[in-house]
Parts: C-alpha cells; sequence; structure tokens
C-alpha cells in the first residue's frame, strides 16, 4: 500500500509538473515604428512611463551585431526612445552621450534613468562609458554617477552598470554591474547623488552575485536582484539585508512588477549549459508567494541554440500587455494580453 501511494504520488507530481503554464499573450509584429530612415538596433531596457500613457525604451544606435558591446561608441544618434502606445516614437534624446546603454527607469516623477554597461576594455578612457545618467523627461541631463571612462570599486566609480532604480524617499540603487567578475555590488546613493554604502560581492552564497543585470521594487519595498550568473533572483530590504532567493524564474535578465504586485522575468539566457532543463521565455507570477502562474514561451526556443534570444528586458502596461526587448533580434515586440 505505502508502494502504491509512492507510485501514485510520484505520477500526480510527474503530470503537474509536465502541464505548460498558460500563455494568455499573442505577439503583435512590428509594433514599435522608428523614424524614416532609422534602422532598428539592438534594443535594451524598456519600461512604462508613470503616466501609463508611454514605453521607454533604450535604442543602442544601429550598428550591427558584430559590434554588441559598443553599438553607439562612434554615433550620435539618440538611443533613449519614447513611444506612444501605437508604437510611435515621440520623442528621442542622449546622442553621442553613451556607448552601450543598458538599463532604464521611470521614477515617480517622470525622470528618466539610463545607465552606460560598457565593459571597460572598450571604453575611451575620461569620456563615456561607466556611469548613470539622470534625465528629465524632456532629455536634460539632471545628475551623473560614476566617473566617465573610468571603472572602479569606490564611492565615485561604477563597473559597467546594468541597471537603477529609485527609492520611495528617493535614494538610488544601482545594480554595478554587469560584468560576472566585476564589482557585483548594489552601489546605494543619497536623492543628491551623495554615495551612501554598497553591498554584495563576487560570489555564490546568498548576498553575493555574478552579474546582476536587473534590479526592480515591489510594493512593499523589497529590492528584488536578477543575479543571472547565479541562476537566480536575491530579495533584499533597503539597506542590504538578504531576505530570500528565488530560483523558479529560471536564469533571471529583466524584472518588473505590475500594480497588482505580480512579477514579470524575462529569461533569455537559459540553454542546456547554462541553466539546463529551463527554456526561454517571460515568467509572471506573483511577487507575495513567489509562484509562477503564466509562461510567455519565446515561439522559437531551442535550448540547444536560442541562448541570448527572446526577451532580455520586460515591461507591463496597465491593460496587461507586455513590451519586450530583445537585443540580439534587435526587436522591441508587444505581446497583447488576449483573456
Amino acid at each position: 500500500m505505502v508502494l502504491h501511494r509512492y507510485l501514485l504520488s510520484t505520477l500526480l507530481a510527474f503530470v503537474v509538473h509536465a502541464q505548460p503554464y498558460p500563455n494568455p499573450y499573442r505577439m503583435v509584429d512590428g509594433w514599435a515604428r522608428l523614424p524614416e530612415g532609422r534602422k532598428m538596433g539592438a534594443v535594451g531596457g524598456v519600461t512604462i512611463d508613470p503616466d501609463q500613457k508611454h514605453v521607454w525604451a533604450i535604442m543602442r544606435c544601429d550598428a550591427g551585431p558584430e559590434r554588441f558591446g559598443n553599438e553607439c561608441l562612434d554615433s550620435g544618434l539618440d538611443p533613449v526612445l519614447k513611444f506612444d502606445m501605437t508604437g510611435k516614437v515621440v520623442r528621442s534624446f542622449g546622442g553621442g552621450m553613451f556607448i552601450w546603454p543598458h538599463g532604464i527607469h521611470a521614477d515617480r516623477q517622470g525622470n528618466i534613468w539610463v545607465t552606460d554597461a560598457v565593459s571597460s576594455q572598450r571604453t575611451p578612457k575620461g569620456v563615456r562609458g561607466h556611469q548613470v545618467v539622470k534625465f528629465s523627461a524632456e532629455g536634460k541631463v539632471l545628475m551623473r554617477l560614476g566617473t566617465p571612462g573610468v571603472a572602479g570599486s569606490g564611492a565615485d566609480h561604477l563597473n559597467a552598470p546594468s541597471d537603477v532604480t529609485t527609492l520611495p524617499n528617493g535614494e538610488i540603487l544601482v545594480a554595478d554591474g554587469h560584468n560576472p567578475d566585476g564589482n557585483n555590488r548594489v552601489a546605494r546613493f543619497s536623492a543628491d547623488g551623495k554615495f551612501i554604502n554598497s553591498w554584495g560581492g563576487t560570489g555564490h552564497a546568498p548576498g553575493e552575485f555574478r552579474s546582476l543585470h536587473a534590479i526592480a521594487l515591489d510594493s512593499r519595498g523589497r529590492v528584488f536582484i536578477a543575479d543571472r550568473g547565479n541562476n537566480r533572483i536575491q530579495i533584499f530590504d533597503a539597506a542590504g539585508k538578504h531576505l530570500a532567493t528565488w530560483t523558479q524564474f529560471g536564469k533571471p535578465s529583466g524584472i518588473f512588477f505590475d500594480a497588482n504586485d505580480r512579477i514579470y522575468v524575462a529569461d533569455s539566457e537559459s540553454d542546456e549549459v547554462e541553466n539546463p532543463g529551463w527554456e526561454v521565455g517571460i515568467r509572471i507570477g506573483s511577487a507575495r508567494s513567489g509562484w509562477v502562474d503564466t509562461f510567455v514561451r519565446f515561439p522559437w526556443a531551442d535550448p540547444r541554440l536560442t541562448r541570448g534570444f527572446g526577451a532580455e528586458f520586460v515591461a507591463v502596461d496597465r491593460d496587461g500587455n507586455l513590451y519586450a526587448g530583445e537585443p540580439f533580434l534587435r526587436v522591441l515586440r508587444k505581446y497583447e494580453r488576449i483573456r
């Protein structure tokens, strides 16, 4: 009897885990429309404006894939683009200011923050790179963090910062940085840009990182870090105390929260080597329980072939539609919620 119960429970567990998560989205082709004459570049971070009427995205100029990592080095094109909900560009800025623009954040006042995650060996020293820039919604530079073109680990330096977010009190948290062997820390600044402290370090233990790729806050003020190199999300309080580690969202590249505390996690890196048994796509669940209940599978996913393809960044509007930045395919893609 015990054996039969064991076999039955094992079979039921297999059936439950074998069932695919529902996917209530359909892909919308050609949503993003660039000004005439401009080619689509690799798409970086994506976010929603506080007015819920616009999508902000990073467009890494129009250099080809052979320039991946410094596409804006020789370009004067604006990499910060504001789209209306029909996919039309209504504003752009930042031309000539970045080498590899990566993360983007819209704060509660509508200001736009952008990180330049260029690796140190590709940076023209003393010019650009390794910075976070705060813009007004009109494109005026309001603040810079880090020393331009110089990688470092002190109070005045960053090393390939991947992403940035702001706390309700105005403090700034920078995911520093993109390189697995870099700073691997969260750098904390006051609202006026003064360095407060940092936390983290390179490693696999709780509170350590290997390539911080995204940072975001849930409604309770918890700090979620896409610890991509370690195939996990780590959760902290605002002071850096480790609260939890989640592995159920795959190999996370991008994190976004909606108003209902739903968490959206983009996985563009899982494959048979880096994260065996996981598929590329966007996993959606509850930020409170951690349960995953929806999976938007990248339609051409193949763990043998598709590492680096699919959505690396994700944002969601108030109607539940997704906007996904796909760097390698050079697409800003919309996924429309259909049920």
